[in-house]
């Protein structure tokens, strides 16, 4: 009776875990995404109340049909859109890239599907396989301009700056267009023209129409280039005009904070990035805002503010090892947050994981020649300032930092 009595459990048992993987499976499958309200002005928008009309007929659609391609793929591109517009990645690129890859279960060279999927990778920063599947893309479609443009990028992370500049002239040859040119513009500043690269954002600019998010993100770039070449009225200028095409537009609310920083004017410019802040989830705005809350002498606040800042930029980064649908690399980001707080050795350890990844990116080497500055190992930063600087880039930043490596350790700036 005993033995009977333990072979009714154990029955008992696996049946109840095959029902509890039965059901879980079935979730799995049955995962679906809606648009999360959005805060501040750009929820009372027109555009945002057609995006959410347009969402929930997809879904219903999908509702029906789960095997709908095209509907799961439009769906897949409002995720994309509004990830920029709310700076909710995390959550966006989840949701779309579940869709992206519910398609190419079923069809492993849809094209578009591919193309998203890159795309996702690359805003993730899991950039060398956003480029694998860019590169896939491109030969089944060779004579697309958009798949182009995300072989650019992930050249450009990668650091494989002359694949990238051909790259460029192919796409903007098939489409000269927003896109090609804002992509020239980068590349032109990367290798230290910033006349050409105001040119050609100026272009990228005249392409697009005023008050669509790609337009005005385009024009907080324009104004990103004249800040950098000091023409900080013409900055202004550019960042006023963004506002007032898209009300609360966080990138503009930081650039204007960014000028008021400039002539010390601490209150208006905290004040700036928090209403940035609150209206974006974007941790490169919360890291400016803590310089001025350092630079205002507001060292609590900018401690407690670094600290969620690391906290949530691991949390995010921890996320994608239990989920297929996510996983954001932010090391270099990390390294940075962790500097505000002078921990040096994780900043280090972040700095050394993104290099790992893509040791010809010259942004990743200033990262890592600036935390060895920082640490005060001077000799070990050089070898890695001579390939942030292989490019002849003007950055600003990383001209300013590479004067303090020289400095240190004897040598004159070639730069």
């Amino acid at each position: 009776m005993k033995k009977k009595y333990i072979y009714t459990i154990l029955l008992v048992f696996i049946a109840f875990c095959l029902c509890a993987s039965f059901f879980k499976y079935k979730a799995k499958q049955s995962t679906s995404y809606d648009l999360l309200d959005r805060k501040g002005p750009v929820a009372d928008t027109r555009e945002w109340q057609l995006t959410r009309t347009y969402a929930e007929s997809l879904l219903q659609s999908l509702r029906k049909n789960p095997a709908d391609a095209k509907s799961a793929l439009a769906l897949a591109a409002i995720f994309v859109q509004e990830a920029r517009v709310t700076g909710n990645y995390v959550y966006y690129d989840k949701a779309a890239m579940k869709y992206v890859n519910d398609v190419l279960k079923a069809d492993s060279t849809n094209f578009d599907a591919l193309t998203f999927k890159s795309l996702i990778y690359l805003s993730q920063h899991h950039f060398a396989d956003g480029l694998a599947i860019a590169e896939k893309a491109r030969t089944i479609n060779p004579y697309n301009a958009f798949i182009y443009g995300l072989v650019v990028d992930g050249n450009v992370e990668m650091g494989n700056y002359d694949s990238a500049v051909a790259n460029s002239d192919k796409m903007v040859s098939i489409r000269p267009d927003l896109r090609s040119y804002s992509r020239i513009s980068y590349l032109r500043e990367i290798f230290g023209d910033y006349p050409g690269a105001i040119q050609a954002m100026k272009m990228a600019l005249a392409a697009g129409a005023p008050g669509d998010e790609g337009t005005e993100w385009t024009r907080i770039q324009l104004a990103k280039l004249y800040e950098n070449t000091g023409d900080l009225t013409s900055a202004k200028m550019h960042y006023t005009i963004a506002l007032n095409e898209r009300p609360g537009y966080a990138y503009a609310l930081a650039g204007l904070a960014r000028i008021a920083l400039a002539s010390k004017d601490y209150a208006t410019a905290i004040s700036l990035y928090e209403k940035a802040v609150a209206a974006v989830s974007d941790y490169s705005i919360k890291e400016e805002l803590v310089e001025a809350y350092n630079l205002s002498g507001q060292k609590e606040k900018a401690t407690a503010m670094a600290n969620t800042v690391i906290d949530n930029m691991s949390k995010d980064a921890q996320s994608g090892k239990s989920d297929e649908n996510i996983g954001h690399y932010a090391d270099r980001e990390l390294a940075y947050a962790y500097l505000k707080i002078n921990d040096y050795n994780k900043a280090l350890d972040h700095a050394l994981l993104e290099y790992n990844r893509r040791p010809d990116n010259i942004d990743v080497n200033e990262t890592v020649a600036w935390v060895y500055y920082c640490k005060g190992e001077y000799e070990k930063a050089l070898p890695y300032l001579k390939v942030a600087l292989k490019t002849n880039s003007k950055n600003p930043t990383l001209l300013s930092h590479a004067r303090l490596i020289y400095e240190k350790v004897g040598q004159k700036p070639t730069i």
